[in-house]
């Protein structure tokens, strides 16, 4: 299985909704902050809208937000929604793409993986991944503070 750049981008135009939940925000701004082609993020929230993932509100004010909560959102949910099933070949998808899938000794292996990794896709939700950008964050922060103290030091000699 392989992630599009659509679905790529689709990942982190929700990811940026979920960390302004509050908020409508302009495809403009999600495009610059999360550095998406203009020309794509308007079909990427077009689709994302569709599978009720986010509305999208109309007018001089308008915009897009989540259509639910963060933590009711999962990976699983916006690649399916974005570039449809996933699996490691077709056949998992479509067992009559393949005249061998009945008595193939690796389409169970292939049956088994996807339901594996759509098994945890389902549990990697948008408000988990909001959360861990936030910690990601600090820690960056508080580790360039560190090292500023420590430069600091260096340089008055104490």
């Amino acid at each position: 299985m392989q992630i599009t750049r659509q679905t790529d981008y689709a990942i982190r135009c929700v990811l940026y909704l979920s960390r302004h939940k509050d908020h409508i925000i302009m495809s403009d701004a999600i495009a610059d902050e999360m550095r998406i082609p203009k020309s794509f993020v308007a079909k990427i929230l077009q689709k994302l809208t569709k599978a009720g993932i986010v509305k999208s509100f109309r007018g001089i004010k308008g915009g897009f937000q989540l259509a639910k909560k963060a933590r009711e959102i999962t990976l699983f949910d916006v690649i399916d929604a974005i570039q449809g099933p996933t699996a490691m070949n077709r056949c998992v998808v479509d067992k009559y793409s393949c005249r061998f899938s009945d008595v193939c000794t690796v389409h169970p292996v292939w049956v088994e993986l996807r339901g594996k990794v759509e098994e945890y896709l389902r549990k990697v939700t948008f408000e988990k991944l909001a959360r861990a950008r936030k910690a990601k964050k600090k820690s960056s922060i508080s580790s360039q503070d560190n090292s500023l103290d420590m430069l600091r030091r260096t340089m008055t000699g104490g």
